[in-house]
């Protein structure tokens, strides 16, 4: 058997399973002083799946195919920023004001809050164990002999972003993460749908 092929698809493997367990919840915090109620949280999760029977209409709200160029900071909110001046943001705007929202900002903003804590709940405890294979797997990426400087480059953006989301992930207050904890299944199946 080929040593550097071995190591190389072992790298592989190793980047991708931690990627993947970084990107469980694509989302970020963004300050906000009001409290996540059971209300806001449900009524948020309706919005979306209300908006999966309109998903042609925005394809932009979930667009990951360039991942390193997501601003998971504030993942939702810039997604909607994406959809001002198409048709879709009338429609989507719509359906979030039918159930509850003032508007696609304040809607948004709160599905912000409410993915950031729910990355904070997937990552749990192991949140400082994977930024050590994060740093491992960058280091074994450096010093790869199988990949070229474009593939490093790629893998290097894509790391850059997953410590954004550990980064978000921490930050996200404790009682944000408390309120959302009892919907992870739904956001969970939600999400699931979308694939």
């Amino acid at each position: 058997m080929n040593f550097s092929g071995f190591q190389h698809s072992r790298f592989h493997y190793r980047l991708i399973t931690v990627f993947l367990a970084l990107m469980l919840s694509l989302a970020p915090f963004s300050a906000h002083a009001d409290k996540l109620t059971d209300n806001t949280i449900r009524n948020f999760i309706t919005t979306l799946e209300k908006a999966q029977a309109l998903e042609s209409e925005f394809e932009n709200l979930n667009d990951t195919s360039n991942i390193e160029s997501i601003d998971f900071s504030r993942m939702i909110s810039s997604s909607v920023e994406k959809l001002k001046g198409q048709k879709a943001y009338g429609r989507l705007e719509d359906v979030v004001q039918d159930n509850g929202f003032n508007n696609l900002d304040e809607w948004a903003a709160t599905g912000d809050r409410i993915y950031a804590a729910w990355m904070a709940i997937e990552m749990g405890d192991e949140n400082p164990a994977l930024n050590q294979e994060m740093k491992e797997a960058m280091a074994d990426m450096e010093n790869s002999p199988g990949m070229n400087d474009q593939q490093k480059a790629q893998m290097r953006a894509m790391m850059q972003a997953a410590l954004g989301v550990t980064k978000t992930a921490a930050e996200a207050p404790p009682a944000d993460i408390e309120a959302v904890r009892p919907h992870v299944n739904a956001l969970k199946t939600i999400s699931n749908n979308e694939d």
